[in-house]
């Protein structure tokens, strides 16, 4: 039946409109999507951050230069050391200096690629004591993004290139047998390893939600760990290669993989696949630093002040 709007009836548009069922509510994205585009988010603004800073870098080039020689140079006494001791002896722990030199050019490359991509994770501690993680937390972009980039310093690039330079020495005095599993394995440890020290840095900082200022802590597992895998698995204590073997996979990084390269008997005498191991290493280790720092940002109860 039509009715006038006008006189207090419904006309039939009204009627039809009062028993039509009511939308079905959107869809919820699917958690794959909603994870990619966090991940999207997160590049993002990781790439915006880094490139602010890279750009107030730029606009004072002689101090750049000379920052990166710094810390080319600052790097390079850690081999320097090396030479000194080999002044002295012809191997260590069974290894020859070239064998040594193509462990350190592995870890520094590794841990030069990690400190440059999100080395400034170790301030961590000190915003959360002071309260300036607050001002991340209420901008539109991931806070682990934003922690990652922050100061970005593209001088950190030396070590890498001290450690690219110590390589190529290594390479061109060592007597290696290249097959195709060598040679691809070189950029799948290096880019593991970048990986499993990249996850260290993310666990390290995601404790100091709850430590508040224990960067030296992280710098004892990166800086630390560092300086442990230039050096051959014989010369430490079996407990400490398996602690970083099985507990804080370190030995993923170029141990087990160096060991396949040159030949030499693996650490805990692991099969041969594990060479290989790496880069799925590197993607657990990240996995599960993300879930840590998941845990502690919600843990995160600011200052107080």
């Amino acid at each position: 039946m039509t009715g006038a709007g006008p006189h207090g009836r419904r006309t039939d548009e009204e009627t039809e409109a009062a028993v039509a069922p009511a939308p079905a509510p959107a869809p919820a994205p699917a958690p794959a999507l909603a994870s990619r585009s966090r991940l999207a988010d997160g590049l993002r603004a990781y790439r915006l951050i880094a490139g602010m800073w890279l750009r107030s870098t730029m606009a004072y080039r002689a101090s750049f230069l000379m920052t990166t020689f710094g810390n080319f140079a600052a790097t390079a006494l850690d081999f320097v050391a090396i030479l000194l001791m080999f002044s002295r002896v012809d191997a260590l722990g069974g290894y020859t200096l070239p064998e040594i030199a193509f462990l350190y050019g592995l870890t520094s490359i590794s841990f030069g690629l990690a400190d440059l991509a999100i080395g400034s994770m170790d301030r961590l501690g000190r915003r959360v004591r002071d309260g300036t993680l607050d001002t991340l937390l209420v901008r539109p972009a991931p806070v682990l993004a934003q922690v990652a980039a922050d100061r970005f310093a593209l001088r950190r690039l030396g070590r890498v290139v001290q450690g690219v330079l110590v390589l190529v020495y290594a390479l061109g005095s060592l007597d290696v047998h290249w097959t195709a599993p060598k040679v691809l394995l070189m950029p799948l440890m290096m880019l593991g390893g970048a990986a499993i020290f990249c996850a260290v840095f993310v666990a390290g900082a995601a404790f100091q939600f709850v430590a508040q200022d224990a960067s030296e802590v992280q710098n004892a597992f990166t800086y630390g760990g560092t300086t442990l895998l230039q050096y051959p698995p014989t010369v430490f204590a079996r407990e400490l290669v398996r602690g970083v073997t099985f507990v804080l996979p370190l030995a993923f990084v170029n141990w087990l993989p160096a060991s396949y390269v040159l030949g030499r008997p693996y650490p805990l005498a692991l099969p041969w696949w594990t060479a290989f191991a790496s880069p799925l290493v590197g993607v657990g280790c990240c996995a599960l630093a993300g879930l840590a720092w998941r845990v502690g940002l919600r843990s995160y109860r600011s200052t107080g002040s």
